[in-house]
């Protein structure tokens, strides 16, 4: 039984996955955004915000972690010197899984995964806020019965 097991094996071997999910975390890195399916978006998401976690505090033993993980120093060195800075006051969810639609060959569900402060279109969306207004019609309608029983009273002059 699988119970509690919530780790997705994606059809490779332990050796291939972790190979796998570096390239994946490497390119997100350097990149920003990229396009793979929904199952590895998810699994990368689990593989690449603890990393990003971990390059918030830049110390030397950090770096050799993410190293250990990624095996690329020009990623790592984007991670710390430029990503880690800009999620500095981001407590968690680095990471955005957008989905796409069906990929035509196979129809496996494809999406982006993006780093959050990175899509400056997402950021201007989400600054505008948007609020509801009454319509004209209900605003007025109570003017004009003001107006309507200013003249039906009479004025004492």
């Amino acid at each position: 039984m699988r119970h509690k097991k919530s780790f997705n094996h994606l059809g490779r071997t332990a050796s291939h996955r972790k190979a796998m999910l570096s390239n994946m975390a490497i390119s997100l890195i350097m990149h920003k955004r990229i396009t793979t399916t929904l199952a590895k978006a998810k699994e990368l998401k689990k593989f690449v915000e603890p990393l990003i976690t971990k390059s918030k505090d830049d110390t030397t033993n950090s770096r050799r972690v993410v190293f250990s993980y990624l095996q690329n120093k020009e990623a790592v060195t984007e991670l710390f010197k430029e990503i880690s800075v800009k999620v500095a006051e981001r407590p968690g969810g680095y990471t955005r899984i957008i989905k796409l639609g069906t990929r035509p060959g196979d129809a496996a569900e494809m999406c982006f995964i993006e780093l959050v402060d990175y899509n400056e279109n997402m950021a201007k969306t989400a600054a505008k806020k948007t609020r509801r207004r009454r319509s004209t019609k209900k605003v007025d309608a109570p003017a004009a019965e003001v107006a309507a029983t200013e003249e039906a009273t009479p004025t004492a002059e």
